[in-house]
């Protein structure tokens, strides 16, 4: 496996990358990126001035997973957005390595902290489907994962819950947002 940066002129990546987003969200966010087009459009977002798109791609080429970001604070901040990996590869280390490699891509440009929000809009958390106006401090420090959320790869990679968006994706339906210092 080896990762690079996604360029302008490799339509066949740029093709693979927005139909991973697609089908890596479509279980647990499926109105993010509903159609090929959707997704190329992302990609394509993802790919202008100030951003970091990078992916992970096999020896022949193929898309095992994409990791992106956009600068924030003249730099200072960047957020990560999005990370997808093929559904029949995760929990094998290409989103660890990719997380690595952006983490080193921010560094490299003067960054100093990473943000993401992470959606909980399937009842995969504790923090769904509960009133986070009342006690919101205490139900962050007791949050328990029920189906597998990706909230806890984040920790396992050094990132903390900072706080959440309450009522983000619709009443119940947080964003968990979470931050990493890297320099």
């Amino acid at each position: 496996m080896k990762i690079i940066s996604l360029q302008k002129d490799d339509k066949d990546l740029i093709q693979q990358a927005a139909q991973l987003l697609v089908d890596a969200f479509r279980e647990h966010w499926p109105e993010a990126w509903q159609t090929l087009e959707d997704g190329l459009q992302e990609i394509q977002d993802i790919m202008e001035e100030d951003h970091i798109l990078r992916v992970a791609v096999d020896d022949e080429n193929k898309l095992l997973g994409i990791i992106g970001g956009l600068s924030q604070y003249d730099g200072k901040v960047w957020e990560l957005h999005p990370l997808a990996i093929q559904p029949n590869l995760q929990k094998q280390g290409v989103g660890k390595r990719l997380v690595e490699d952006f983490e080193n891509q921010v560094r490299d440009r003067g960054g100093i902290t990473i943000l993401l929000g992470t959606d909980d809009e399937n009842n995969m958390t504790s923090l769904s489907n509960v009133d986070l106006y009342e006690n919101l401090f205490e139900k962050i420090k007791n949050i328990k994962n029920i189906k597998g959320h990706p909230y806890e790869f984040y920790q396992k990679m050094g990132y903390t819950i900072i706080g959440v968006i309450p009522d983000a994706n619709g009443i119940g339906k947080p964003d968990i947002l979470m931050s990493k210092r890297v320099n």
